[in-house]
Order: structure tokens, then sequence, then C-alpha cells
């Protein structure tokens, strides 16, 4: 079993790669620093959103980044709080970027 990071310290990497990327990011509720899980939102800047969370993919057997909600920001942001309210552990990273970028299909972060 290969050991794992503890939530804090990903998200501290995770934030640093997207601040050298350029791509801003908030911290809009921070979980539990040890085993919190994370929820990724990208607003693209038109009025859409798209939220990112961490799912386990059996036919891979690995951990993988899935899509958790996509359309009006708005809608967006109350999954992201209805999620927030029965997981008070839970880090929410708000990401800004046209293009959509997350790099979360990036090495390391996958």
């Amino acid at each position: 079993m290969e050991p794992r990071l503890t939530s804090g310290f990903w998200v501290a990497a995770y934030l640093n790669r997207l601040r050298l990327a350029g791509i801003p990011v908030f911290v809009t509720a921070k979980g539990d620093a040890t085993a919190g899980a994370v929820l990724v939102k990208v607003a693209t800047l038109d009025g859409r959103a798209r939220a990112f969370q961490r799912s386990f993919d059996l036919m891979a057997d690995a951990r993988v980044w899935v899509v958790l909600a996509e359309g009006d920001e708005r809608e967006v942001d109350a999954v992201l709080a209805r999620q927030r309210s029965r997981d008070p552990d839970l880090w929410v990273l708000e990401l800004e970027d046209k293009a959509g970028r997350t790099l979360l299909q990036e090495e390391g972060l996958d």
C-alpha cells in the first residue's frame, strides 16, 4: 500500500501549482487537514462552472477526478453547498479560468 498525502499537504502543493500556472484560486472552505475530501470548482467567467471530486475507479484500480456538477455557476455552487453541509471536513477550492483549466490531470495531482 502506498502512503497517502494529507489533505492539507496536497492542497498546499495544488495551490502552488495553480499559482505558478497563473490560475487564480481561492480556498472557500477549509476542511480537515489530515483526511478531508477535496472538491475543485472551476468558473469559466461566463456564468458557467464545473466541479470535480475524487472517486475510486474499480476498473482502473485507481483514484480519479470525476465531474460532480457542471452548468450554471449558481447551480454548481448549490451542489457544493449541499456537499459541504453533509461533510464539514470537506475542502472547497474555487478556480477562475476562461479555458476551464484545473491541472488535475497532471502528474502528481491525478
